[in-house]
Formats: structure tokens, C-alpha cells, sequence
């Protein structure tokens, strides 16, 4: 924390800034290690500051050492707005990504000129523990998937799968699923975000399933796209494709690349096979405290990859009407290349029980 500290007053410095608001969680988590659910903390050249209120006060003292807790007035803008007052602070900021137009008229009140910041890109490039901690999620979210593929039969329900994967990540040691599990059959895995529904799955579906677990607060991504029953050949060729996109985009990850570049290189082979306007959306993302963080695989990903960024590499063929395929990992990038985290197969599944 205090190396993280540190950085956030180098910001400070950069910007001519005497201190900034920080309310985003995943911030105010990165930055503290306080897990509560509510509170700010007011960061300075020499002040490290953490209001909440009476429900958190004992929490934030143990899990924030470096900062002065300060259980706020029944209204916390009124606190805030006395601690900046004693600091005597003119030049402030606060993260524009997240305040809304309440909070920001809130805030102006207190400081004559707020000045937007982005702070997220403190937290792409993860230190040993959070890489420690992403991948015990990915350890345990691929033992989850194992556990359930005797559950992938006909007559199966979309929502009773995304459920026994859930408990399978709970029982094996999750804090809690990372987002909403996707699990979509047949006609339905051409959506690319098709939440779990009552479908029943039947034989000879695609079935397409995006999950992953949660530990120490960091998460984890994958997707794996099955068949229930003996794949034809049409499901062979499009899964051929994915896969070879999916294989090449890992290929393509290494330091000093564009989120960009790494995109083409998939975005080719799914095009050149002539499904391009079947692929919508990029090729990955960062993930960590936060399920979509920079950086950014896509045809607009203008960050450049570092060492220890953690990022997604998912290419997808979506054919409307007929069904689709997703593939997706969770990679570590380093100088040589990617390190793949996810180790779950993905040669293609035929599941014929």
C-alpha cells in the first residue's frame, strides 16, 4: 500500500494537484485495503485519509493502516467538506470516470474548480499478489467447469447450469461468481452476452458458458463452447476458426504491443474465413479487481501492453439463427510473449453421454 500510495502522489505531482477524492471501489480497495462498501478516501502529498461511517470504522482501522479513519457526519460530504476545509486544499481532484452529476455538484460545492482524473491506470499492471490472487480465481473456476460437465445433457436447463457452476466455485474456495454467468444453447449462443435462461438444451446444441470466480477480490474470465451430442460439420468449421483466431491472438500478446495489433491478428483469420461482421466485439480486456478494466484488445485499444498486465483473449463467430462459438482465456502478458492461466482444453467437446 504504501508503494501504491506512492504512485498516487507522483499523479499528484504530474497534475499540480494538492490531493484528490477517490470513491470508486475498486480504487478505494486498490489504494487502502479497505473491502467495505462505502466511504472515500482523501489522498494528499502527506495525507492519506479514509471517511466512512459507523458501520466501518473498526473494519477500515484494521484493514488501513496508512490511513487516518474518520467516521463521517450523517452526511459524508459534509465531512469531506470540513477535513478539506482544515487541510486547507484549493486544487483537487476526483475520478470523473465514476462521480455522477449529484456527486459532482455535491463536490463543487466544496472545491471552486474539481479536476477530473483517471486513476485506473494505477491498477493494469498487478504486483505478485494480485497476480497470486487472479490466479487462484482461475484455478478454481476451471475445476468448477469440470465439475459440471455430466450436467451438460438434453433437457438440461440454461439457469440450473449457470447455478451448479456458481456452487461449484463457492465450494471450492470463490468469494463469489465475478459477473453473471453466461450459459447459451443452441440458437441462443449466438448472443454474445445470452444470460442463462429457462431454455432446455438439446442434443447437437452449441452451448456456450462465460464464468469465473472471485478471490482476495480478484477475478478471473473463460469461456468455453461445447457441443451436446456429435458436432456437425458446420459447428467443426466455425469452432476451427475460433480456435485458430483464439490460438494466434495468445500468440500475438507480448510487451510493447498495441491492444490494437494483438486485435488484427485474430480479427484476420476470423475475417479472411469471411465472418468478420460476425465478430462485434474486441478481442479481450484487462481484468482484475474490476471484471472489464484497461487494458483493451480492440480495434481502438491505443494502450500499449506491460509486463504483469493481466488481459482476456476471446474472438467470437456469432451467426444469428443458427448459434455460435466463444473461446476465451485468461493470459498474463510478459516480455516473451503470454502467459496462458487457463487450463481448461479447448479442443473441441463433443459430450455424448
Amino acid at each position: 500500500m504504501n508503494h501504491r500510495l506512492l504512485r498516487v502522489r507522483d499523479y499528484l505531482r504530474q497534475n499540480s494537484l494538492e490531493g484528490v477524492i477517490v470513491a470508486k471501489p475498486e480504487n478505494r480497495r486498490y489504494l487502502s485495503g479497505f473491502t467495505g462498501s462505502a466511504g472515500m478516501l482523501l489522498i494528499g502529498a502527506e495525507e492519506a485519509r479514509l471517511i466512512t461511517d459507523f458501520r466501518y470504522t473498526e473494519q477500515a482501522a484494521q484493514q488501513a493502516p496508512n490511513y487516518t479513519i474518520i467516521k463521517h457526519a450523517p452526511d459524508i460530504y459534509d465531512t469531506l467538506a470540513a477535513e478539506i476545509k482544515a487541510l486547507g486544499w484549493s486544487k483537487i481532484g476526483f475520478e470523473s470516470d465514476f462521480v455522477n452529476y449529484d456527486s459532482y455538484k455535491r463536490i463543487a460545492e466544496i472545491v471552486a474548480e474539481p479536476a477530473p482524473v483517471q486513476l485506473d491506470g494505477l491498477r493494469m499492471v498487478k504486483d505478485d499478489s494480485e497476480l497470486a490472487a487472479i490466479r487462484k480465481a482461475v484455478e478454481i473456476a476451471d475445476s468448477a467447469f469440470q465439475d459440471i460437465l455430466p450436467l451438460l445433457k438434453p433437457g438440461a436447463r440454461e439457469r440450473d447450469i449457470a447455478l451448479e457452476i456458481e456452487f461449484a466455485m463457492r465450494r471450492r474456495g470463490a468469494e463469489k461468481h465475478g459477473f453473471e454467468t453466461i450459459v447459451a444453447s443452441g440458437v441462443r449462443s449466438a448472443l454474445p452476452h445470452g444470460r442463462a435462461s429457462d431454455k432446455l438444451i438439446e442434443a447437437g446444441d452449441f452451448v456456450t458458458i462465460d464464468f469465473g470466480a472471485v478471490c482476495d477480490g480478484y477475478t478471473s474470465d473463460a469461456t468455453r463452447t461445447v457441443v451436446v451430442g456429435k458436432a456437425s460439420a458446420k459447428q467443426k468449421e466455425i469452432y476451427r476458426i475460433v480456435l485458430d483466431a483464439q490460438l494466434a491472438g495468445v500468440a500475438a500478446v507480448a510487451a510493447g504491443k498495441l491492444g490494437k495489433e494483438v486485435d488484427a491478428v485474430a480479427r484476420k483469420i476470423i475475417s479472411d474465413a469471411g465472418y468478420g461482421e460476425n465478430f462485434g466485439h474486441g478481442l479481450g480486456h484487462g481484468l482484475g479487481l474490476f471484471i472489464h478494466e484497461n487494458p483493451r484488445l480492440s480495434p481502438v485499444g491505443d494502450i500499449t501492453l506491460a509486463p504483469n498486465m493481466v488481459v482476456t483473449v476471446e474472438p467470437g463467430i456469432y451467426l444469428p439463427g443458427w448459434g455460435g462459438v466463444r473461446i476465451e482465456d485468461t493470459v498474463v502478458v510478459t516480455p516473451a510473449g503470454a502467459a496462458i492461466l487457463t487450463a481448461t482444453s479447448k479442443e473441441l467437446l463433443e459430450l455424448d453421454w
